[in-house]
């Protein structure tokens, strides 16, 4: 175990304490919550480059981890009507595609590694500012109602692009000589 995997594992341990709090309705303590589990991600990662402490472990629980704050963040916020409940539905429907191709491909014995491509960078960071937005909006700190309304609508684009790519990268590698016949 590194620091690093260290500040990874108490991003997850941050998960529930963001949701128990928004649904207390106490959303400055969720959205404060929410950025400190975004700074440790940051934090973690420049510690791994510059003290050269990347491990095979931190390398799977970092992804895991912000998948896990995600994930549960647009649960929660489509629960709360606070984003649509479709841009919920896509975004996680974007990532089980990407589990599943992972898997499948594993299991037909052609393992592919999905690595994150522009424009599933440009999506995570996307759907970031947006739970930011959100979440600054209900803790009462700004109001941004056209804003956060054409982000869910940029999000969803660069979600739907985000899993085409990974959905043709995935064709390709199955499709490549040495996969399955």
């Amino acid at each position: 175990m590194t620091l690093p995997n260290y500040i990874t594992v108490a991003r997850f341990l941050m998960v529930p304490l963001v949701i128990l709090s928004m649904m207390n309705g106490e959303m400055l303590a969720a959205f404060v919550l929410f950025m400190l589990a975004g700074v440790s991600d940051a934090v973690d990662g420049a510690i791994a480059r510059q003290f050269d402490q990347k491990s095979e472990l931190g390398a799977w629980l970092d992804p895991i981890a912000d998948k896990f704050l995600l994930v549960s963040v647009f649960m929660m916020l489509g629960w709360l009507g606070a984003v649509p409940m479709w841009l919920v539905v896509l975004a996680i429907s974007r990532d089980g595609m990407i589990i599943a191709a992972v898997v499948l491909s594993s299991m037909m014995d052609n393992p592919v590694e999905m690595r994150p491509l522009m424009i599933s960078k440009a999506t995570t960071l996307g759907q970031i500012l947006l739970l930011i937005l959100v979440l600054a909006e209900l803790a009462g700190i700004v109001q941004l109602d056209a804003l956060i309304g054409w982000m869910v609508y940029a999000v969803a684009g660069l979600t739907i692009a985000s899993a085409g790519a990974y959905l043709v990268t995935w064709l390709r590698h199955m499709a490549s000589e040495g996969g399955p016949g």
